[in-house]
């Protein structure tokens, strides 16, 4: 081993980690708790919670038995559990282990690729609306953000994101999109890496690709592409809560992200996630509990005469025909906590899928609340925002994004 160089890339690795610390890591629950008009802890055991695309099926019946089983081994930090989720992907995808990197769910490698590849010269490209954790760490990073209006149809305009700047560092396209529920097409993606400006990355996050009938973009990949691909076991595999992802690339452009350090994975999450892709009908089962669910909802709101936007996802975005954030407070007051409001859409709110009772209370509370006057519940809405806001109670970047960017 050569003493110097390790000891200088150490270092250096070292300051590129401290310097990650400083950005906070911000996640979907984190901006879900922000628009909440209750912090979690005075909600009752009988709230509908539907606000953060959780899953509420949970790990399978498999992944529960794993890590019951694995739990008298929580003791060691057993890294070939890790490296085994990473081989058991690649092996069941057609790629190479080295191309696959485990991290605990796909925020941290979202966040590392916005400050690997942009920076006050080289922007961050992303729809509108759009998932916000990659805006939060370009702002951090101090790169330019450009925000471009998905089309009239609800997909990614790769032509508007590619004119917004020829320099740009990083295009982030989720596929499905956080918050349409709607995908972007194949040719499209095609389009904006052929013409991309050299050394930008496409970050492309596939977390609720199972949720549609969208073919997945690993080829890309394959084909070795500058493309870093995402995914998470937080959406269909009901795993948010024990924190597990992967980060699809070359090596090359997967070393750039491990730059800012990575630690020990739980291995109860590895474990689970490991016995998860190995369930073979489980994706189609899960499919099919969701698009069950939210298709009979779909059919409500039709009936009822409710604009949304059809989604392929766990969650929709549905028009509320005044401002969403007086919505949101509302449906609170009937402890039923929906999703949060983009700045670009002030009057849609976003709706998780959650079980077929969650949905049936979910509608009784929204024909409820639009049937009320406009302005019953705004005053109210406003003063317990703004109380939480400047209370403290929420994190400072998580306040931020209630705010919008």
């Amino acid at each position: 081993m050569n003493t110097d160089f390790s000891r200088r890339n150490f270092f250096r690795i070292a300051a590129a980690a401290g310097a990650a610390t400083a950005i906070p890591i911000l996640t979907e629950p984190q901006l879900a708790r922000a628009a909440r008009q209750h912090p979690v802890g005075e909600m009752t055991p009988g709230s509908v919670r539907i606000d953060a695309n959780e899953n509420p099926l949970g790990p399978s019946t498999g992944a529960r038995a794993t890590i019951t089983n694995l739990i008298p081994e929580s003791c060691r930090y057993d890294f070939d559990l890790t490296q085994k989720l990473s081989n058991t992907f690649a092996a069941m995808e057609g790629l190479k282990p080295e191309y696959v990197v485990a991290y605990a769910g796909s925020s941290e490698p979202l966040h590392y690729t916005v400050l690997a590849f942009t920076s006050k010269d080289r922007s961050y490209v992303t729809g509108d609306p759009g998932y916000e954790a990659g805006m939060f760490a370009a702002k951090m990073n101090g790169a330019p953000i450009q925000k471009v209006p998905l089309t009239s149809d609800y997909a990614h305009d790769v032509r508007a994101m590619l004119a917004s700047d020829p320099n740009a560092g990083v295009f982030y396209i989720a596929n499905p999109n956080n918050p349409s529920g709607t995908t972007t097409k194949r040719e499209d993606i095609d389009y904006l890496l052929a013409n991309k400006p050299a050394g930008s990355v496409l970050l492309l996050d596939e977390a609720y690709i199972h949720f549609s009938d969208e073919t997945p973009s690993l080829d890309l990949v394959k084909a070795d592409k500058d493309v870093i691909l995402l995914r998470t076991f937080s959406k269909i595999y009901g795993m948010a809560g024990l924190r597990c992802g992967l980060a699809i690339a070359r090596p090359d452009l997967l070393q750039k992200l491990q730059t800012y350090g990575q630690n020990p994975l739980p291995i109860l999450a590895v474990a689970a996630a490991t016995t998860s892709l190995q369930e073979a009908d489980l994706v189609a089962q899960r499919r099919k509990i969701n698009s069950d669910t939210r298709d009979a909802v779909f059919a409500w709101l039709t009936a009822n005469n409710y604009k949304f936007i059809p989604s392929e996802t766990n969650f929709f975005m549905l028009d509320a025909g005044r401002p969403g954030n007086d919505v949101i407070a509302a449906m609170a007051q009937r402890e039923i906590y929906i999703g949060r409001v983009w700045p670009i859409m002030p009057n849609w709110v976003r709706i998780t899928v959650g079980t077929p009772e969650e949905m049936r209370k979910f509608q009784v509370a929204w024909k409820e609340t639009m049937d009320s006057p406009a302005m019953a519940f705004r005053d109210k809405s406003d003063s317990i925002r703004m109380a939480r806001i400047g209370s403290g109670d929420l994190p400072p970047m998580a306040a931020q994004g209630v705010q919008g960017l």
